[in-house]
């Protein structure tokens, strides 16, 4: 098998990827190795920011996200008992985000591969990239019980951290960036509209917690919980009685409880591989960086770094020139550290550690008021959650 491109990965990169040179007129051959309906089901984010919107839609990706998404102009912060709107469009000259499941965006995209795209081959497991350093790479991979070899000239891996792809750059060219977090995110989804229209972000001494959605009538909340905890160590009353002690005010709010249909735990860590391109292999998404949750940036990262190979591609078709495919890890990784550096930010602000001082403690309520009462520091929050500029 042959083609221009070889996507390992039918995650929301790969399937973008595979869209947008479609669009390019630049052919493409997906391999996932999990089968379609367990890509259209595996929960994920949620929260697309103004960029990774207005690509979708640009793609032709964007019709069902328009009419079934949740538009967000804005986030609630909540601090010692206190409330305080993050009004997004007056602080970013209208930019907002959209509440719209990863596993819709999926479900969009694979429904126009099948339609109008290149092969999406389903079942089928990467084996090995070879000859990343040569014109022409190859991709190992084993589908309908053989193994088989697909030929291209350039492979990008959206296979994630666990993927081949990153293992095919030699250990001497790799510099790795890492820190784990001694916490991670007890999250359920739950059959009861949500207690809020926007997202709430809540610090609170006995821990953070979030409130967010995934339609009008389902809601997904999150607690952090000690890193190792087990989900099933915690009763659903034990769930939503936390939830109600966190995200408390000092006016007559109140949460609204629900049947909890999924709860699982999230760990947490911030991920840099640099460098992010070696040879004709290409790296996008978890595959080269992972960032706590914290900042709605995992899956908006992955889109700008398949947006810019794309681009890149297609530049490098219409001129000749490989400048910008050879910039390809430089220009990603500026925008993956800014990436990372709002993630640590907000998560550093609104979760408390298990050695944490009164010291700290306080620290946390003076950057959480600065922000409530300084139109800049507003701002800055509000530009980095609704997106950083691609490419």
């Amino acid at each position: 098998m042959r083609t221009t491109v070889g996507i390992i990965g039918a995650g929301p990169a790969g399937l973008l990827l595979a869209r947008l040179l479609h669009n390019a007129g630049i052919d493409s051959v997906v391999l996932e190795s999990r089968d379609r309906a367990y890509v259209e089901q595996r929960q994920r984010a949620g929260i697309l920011e103004q960029g990774t919107v207005d690509v979708l839609r640009a793609a032709g990706a964007g019709e069902r996200m328009d009419r079934e998404g949740l538009r967000h102009d804005g986030i609630e912060l909540r601090f010692d008992r206190r409330r305080h709107r993050v009004d997004f469009p007056e602080l970013t000259g209208g930019r907002s985000v959209m509440v719209y499941a990863q596993t819709e965006v999926c479900k969009d995209l694979i429904a126009l591969q099948l339609k109008e795209g290149g092969p999406l081959l389903f079942d089928a497991e990467a084996l090995a990239v070879e000859g990343a350093e040569t014109d022409s790479p190859r991709v190992r991979f084993r589908h309908e019980g053989r193994e088989d070899v697909l030929e291209c000239e350039y492979v990008v891996g959206c296979d994630g951290f666990w993927g081949v792809a990153r293992q095919a750059i030699p250990a001497e060219l790799i510099r790795t960036f890492e820190r784990t977090y001694p916490f991670g995110w007890l999250g359920i989804l739950a059959d009861v509209p949500p207690s809020h229209d926007e997202l709430v972000y809540a610090r609170h001494d006995r821990g953070f917690a979030l409130l967010s959605m995934r339609s009008p009538s389902v809601s997904r909340l999150y607690l952090q919980v000690p890193e190792g905890t087990d989900a099933q160590e915690w009763s659903d009353e034990a769930i939503w009685d936390e939830l109600e002690r966190r995200f408390e005010t000092a006016d007559d709010w109140r949460l609204e409880r629900g049947p909890i249909t999924q709860k699982s735990v999230t760990p947490m860590r911030s991920y840099v591989h640099e460098p992010m391109r070696h040879g004709r292999l290409f790296l996008a998404g978890d595959a080269a960086h992972i960032v706590p949750p914290t900042g709605a940036k995992g899956l908006n990262l992955a889109v700008g770094d398949v947006v810019t190979f794309a681009r890149a591609l297609s530049y490098e078709k219409e001129t000749g020139s490989a400048e910008r495919l050879d910039a390809y890890s430089e220009t990603c990784l500026r925008r993956v550290w800014q990436a990372e550096r709002f993630s640590y930010d907000m998560t550093t602000l609104l979760h408390r550690t298990p050695d944490a001082t009164a010291f700290e403690d306080r620290l946390q309520l003076a950057r959480l008021e600065r922000i409530a009462a300084s139109r800049a520091a507003e701002t800055d929050l509000a530009e980095g959650y609704t997106g950083f500029p691609f490419g």
